[in-house]
């Protein structure tokens, strides 16, 4: 009986000496530090509806990143030259604490008294809101304008791997493309040169060299990219050169040679 005893002594002594062990863990819930209401945006011209335009998320204890329709900067405070004439929304998305939210505000811009980067006089023409059309640059036999070259970097987008165009070019390997800046960043696809086009919109991050084409497709699509969204290789007034890193249709890099038409 006493070891018995012993024995039960010694087991309850463990169990309290474990117990006593364990640390002593405090919850802790996010709050949020403001509602929605409560975050404040501020947008200023540097000329009354100029083109040169600051906005800022002002409100303390908030963190988030700013969609300026040109690209995103994870800052609370962004200057820069706007390129289309017309009522602008911009987008802050950050946290309060313990939830995400997206809050917008609108800037009116009433002439481009700021020059644009020269990008964009390339890609749409001095004449913004009338625009440009780009064709692929195809002179013939053995010429190079839609062709597969290596995957993962721009480095070598001018690497042949198979010249595709020569025999095999998408179907609207004789259509055409318009870019303008009327009221907002238009987008038209053209399967012919004398076909309906079909609208959409597009993004020139000249920062990062990308070209974004929402809501419609790129001449030469069939080289895959689903997203929309080419590295810029070459932009002058008479040449465009596009690259595609990674082609879900032949899982290699894809180049796209375009002059104006």
């Amino acid at each position: 009986m006493k070891i018995n005893k012993i024995t039960y002594l010694i087991i309850a002594s463990l169990m309290l000496v474990f117990s006593a062990c364990e640390p002593i863990v405090e919850e802790e819930h996010l709050e949020n530090s403001t509602n929605v209401e409560g975050v404040k945006l501020v947008a200023t011209q540097s000329t009354t509806g100029g083109n040169e335009i600051t906005i800022e998320m002002v409100t303390p204890g908030i963190t988030g990143y700013w969609d300026y329709n040109l690209g995103k900067a994870l800052t609370n405070k962004i200057k820069f030259i706007y390129p289309i004439p017309g009522k602008a929304t911009f987008t802050y998305t950050g946290t309060l604490g313990a939830e995400f939210f997206t809050k917008t505000i609108n800037v009116q811009v009433d002439k481009l008294d700021h020059a644009l980067d020269q990008d964009w006089y390339d890609l749409v023409s001095t004449n913004t809101a009338t625009g440009k059309t780009w064709v692929f640059d195809n002179t013939g036999s053995g010429s190079l304008w839609w062709f597969m070259s290596p995957p993962g970097s721009a480095d070598g987008a001018m690497s042949v791997w198979w010249n595709a165009g020569d025999c095999c070019g998408p179907s609207d390997a004789n259509g055409k493309m318009h870019f303008d800046l009327a009221g907002a960043a238009n987008y038209t696809h053209y399967e012919t040169k004398t076909g309906t086009g079909v609208k959409g919109s597009f993004v020139l991050d000249v920062a990062n060299k990308k070209l974004i084409v929402k809501g419609t497709t790129m001449l030469g699509s069939a080289a895959g990219n689903k997203d929309g969204v080419y590295t810029i290789v070459t932009l002058t007034t008479d040449k465009m050169v596009l690259y595609l890193s990674n082609s879900e249709t032949y899982g290699t890099g894809w180049t796209f040679v375009f002059r104006p038409e």
